[in-house]
């Protein structure tokens, strides 16, 4: 009896915990299964593309644009910065100038979009029609999330008297920016003693950058900031400098710690810069910085590979470039005369120029003998900030 007695409280006890067991397993299964059911409430996200792939097709778009409108056409890109999500949607506006009917301009609104398709569709991308007033509007998609949208549009008919020659009565424009300012003290108060629209460049955390910036404004002179950038070449850099591989936060804290250290900046060229300047995803990261505080950029191109003027404009941010040949490579009075006369003539063969030189003592006699004579040539000096657009 007693062993029976015992067997029966052991297979009562087992009975307990098994009950005990399905009920914990029973529990389990139930909050798994409502945690998938709440997991799957939830739509995931869609990938975002990354902004610089996003503005890599928009430059192919604008390309292949290109190559199908017909002569005369405008096409226009507007890359757009990483927006709260990390995402980007690029424009591309596409008005076409045609002299033959509608049909004609029909088949070319069909010709260009069929390129664009080609595009999008080696990238992975959809399209998305929309309604438009004025010609054809439409989005390519990647994961459903909108990368470009692309506007076709006819404008007004071409005509053939047509020309981007400055009329008789422009009088060209001759901008000249001395760059490498912040040192040298005695150096900026030479320039400051040329009674000339000059445009004064210069460079951040030098001993006395933020006296000079301060004193070229207040004497009328047009204050740039002249931005570190890297350099191929074995130049002397900056101790710190634009780079390739920095990221968007990098590259805005950076601008903004050089802008606080020079006052009064209206606009920006680079100091050196070969190796940043065609850097792509660089250049997509400085331009929305200089296009949210409303600062102008002009290109130095001290490479011919610099992409940054383009980026500069895709990017809505007024811009220009240096047009003549540097004034004094060669720091020497005769040679930088010839410089001069040099950016005059081109001043005068384009309508406008835009040189660089720097404050050697060569430079600022050169420009003592020869600005005086500018307006006998037919030439105006003016403040860099007339030759941006």
């Amino acid at each position: 009896m007693a062993v029976r007695r015992a067997r029966n409280t052991s297979h009562s006890s087992l009975s307990i915990d098994t009950q005990a067991n399905r009920a914990r397993l029973a529990g389990f299964v139930l909050l798994f299964g409502l945690g998938w059911v709440a997991s799957g409430c939830k739509k995931p996200q869609p990938a975002r593309p990354a902004p610089a792939k996003i503005h890599a097709i928009t430059r192919e778009l604008a390309a292949v644009a290109k190559s199908a409108a017909p002569n005369g056409s405008e096409i226009r890109l507007a890359l757009q910065a990483p927006d709260a999500n990390g995402g980007a949607t690029d424009q591309l506006d596409i008005k076409l100038f045609s002299n033959g009917p509608d049909s004609a301009t029909r088949s070319q609104v069909a010709k260009i979009q069929q390129s664009l398709s080609a595009v999008a569709t080696r990238h992975g991308l959809t399209q998305e029609p929309s309604e438009s007033r004025e010609g054809v509007l439409f989005f390519f998609l990647k994961s459903d999330v909108r990368t470009h949208a692309i506007h076709i549009r006819a404008g007004a008919k071409a005509s053939p008297h047509t020309s981007d020659t400055p009329g008789p009565s422009a009088a060209p424009r001759l901008a000249i920016i001395l760059d490498d300012l912040g040192s040298d003290r005695a150096a900026a108060e030479a320039i400051f003693a040329l009674p000339y629209p000059l445009t004064v460049s210069v460079l951040p955390n030098h001993d006395h950058s933020a006296e000079i910036a301060s004193e070229a404004h207040r004497r009328g002179y047009q204050v740039m900031l002249h931005l570190p950038m890297q350099s191929i070449a074995n130049e002397t850099p900056e101790t710190q400098e634009l780079r390739p591989g920095m990221q968007a936060a990098e590259v805005s804290g950076l601008v903004v710690q050089f802008l606080q250290n020079v006052p009064g900046v209206v606009g920006v060229n680079n100091h050196q810069g070969s190796q940043a300047t065609s850097d792509t995803e660089l250049m997509d990261e400085l331009m929305p910085v200089l296009r949210d505080r409303r600062l102008f950029y002009v290109d130095s191109r001290t490479t011919a590979a610099t992409v940054a003027f383009d980026t500069a404009r895709s990017f809505g941010v007024r811009s220009a470039f240096r047009s003549v040949p540097f004034l004094d490579d060669v720091p020497d009075v005769a040679a930088v005369r010839k410089q001069l006369e040099l950016a005059l003539r081109g001043a005068r063969e384009k309508g406008e120029a835009i040189a660089i030189g720097h404050p050697h003592p060569a430079t600022l006699q050169a420009l003592r003998e020869i600005l005086p004579h500018a307006q006998a040539q037919g030439v105006r000096l003016v403040l860099v900030s007339e030759l941006v657009h």
